[in-house]
């Protein structure tokens, strides 16, 4: 059976014992530590003690590749790569995420496949590099990311798929999925309804079935391969009020993998009805929310 994590991102910015509780009540069954400022996913002892007090594995390890954490654990990013791995050997994860360098990381982004191989070798680590989605100023695209924001493209071993920054991009995740075949090693759980092109410019991370993308259908494939990665849900629950509305979109994300993990299929993949059904509830984002999520 695969297993279905969930990300620390999704209590974001409650602490690290938060996101362990949550999830033990949910019913995920482990964690992927995204490494922040705060201290408390950076020490592997602490995470470690985490896990043990909740009965929940570490299964993967974030690095801190984002901006807002920019001067976490220096300036150098192929460093915090290495401490990743690090991290994530120390506490029995077996996965790192990363993000493809930005264009203005000149030497990092140059070797950066290099160094994801060098390191994933030295460590027995696997070094998954994630899709990201073009930025776009107005009508003008960015070129934020080299080698880019694509990893069907590039020259390493192990993807994360993520299918809000499929949606965003505009690329469809189930032929994503298939074009990376056996180097789609991690998922991270999730929906998007829309792409920068068609006006979109916010990364939802929106829960699955609640937006555009053929998010059962992935899952339903990697199923029936016997696919040995990991699900990890990443998925915004910020509009929650009350702990009991964040757990409760908790238990509808993890309900809706074991669903589409476990459900057989009376059909071939390709001929199935895709499971796109916008919900009736979905929004535009208020003023707190119209910011990228940074996920």
């Amino acid at each position: 059976m695969i297993r279905i994590g969930m990300s620390t991102t999704c209590v974001y910015p409650l602490p690290t014992e938060h996101a362990f509780r949550l999830a033990k009540l949910a019913g995920f069954d482990g964690l992927e530590i995204m490494v922040t400022r705060d201290e408390g996913t950076q020490d592997a002892a602490g995470l470690r003690a985490l896990s043990e007090r909740f009965a929940l594995p570490i299964l993967s390890i974030h690095a801190p590749v984002l901006l807002l954490t920019h001067f976490v654990w220096g300036l150098d990013p192929r460093v915090k790569l290495e401490k990743s791995a690090q991290l994530a050997a120390d506490v029995g994860a077996t996965t790192v995420v990363v993000h493809p360098p930005f264009r203005w990381q000149t030497d990092y982004a140059e070797n950066f496949l290099d160094i994801v191989r060098e390191i994933s070798t030295g460590t027995g680590i696997e070094i998954a590099v994630e899709n990201m989605f073009p930025w776009k100023i107005g009508s003008k695209t960015l070129k934020a990311y080299s080698p880019g924001w694509n990893p069907t493209t590039m020259d390493c071993d192990a993807v994360t798929l993520d299918f809000s920054h499929a949606a965003l991009s505009g690329v469809d995740s189930l032929q994503m999925a298939t074009a990376l075949g056996e180097r789609l090693r991690h998922v991270h759980l999730c929906d998007g309804s829309g792409s920068s092109d068609e006006g979109k410019i916010f990364d939802e991370h929106l829960l699955p079935g609640r937006g555009n993308e053929p998010v059962a259908d992935v899952l339903h494939q990697l199923a029936v391969a016997d696919w040995t990665g990991q699900i990890v849900a990443e998925v915004n629950t910020r509009k929650a009020k009350t702990e009991q509305e964040r757990l409760d979109l908790l238990l509808e994300t993890v309900a809706f993998a074991r669903l589409h993990t476990t459900q057989p299929r009376s059909v071939e993949l390709g001929l199935a009805t895709p499971s796109r059904h916008p919900r009736e509830d979905q929004h535009e984002p208020d003023q707190a929310e119209r910011r990228q999520h940074p996920f």
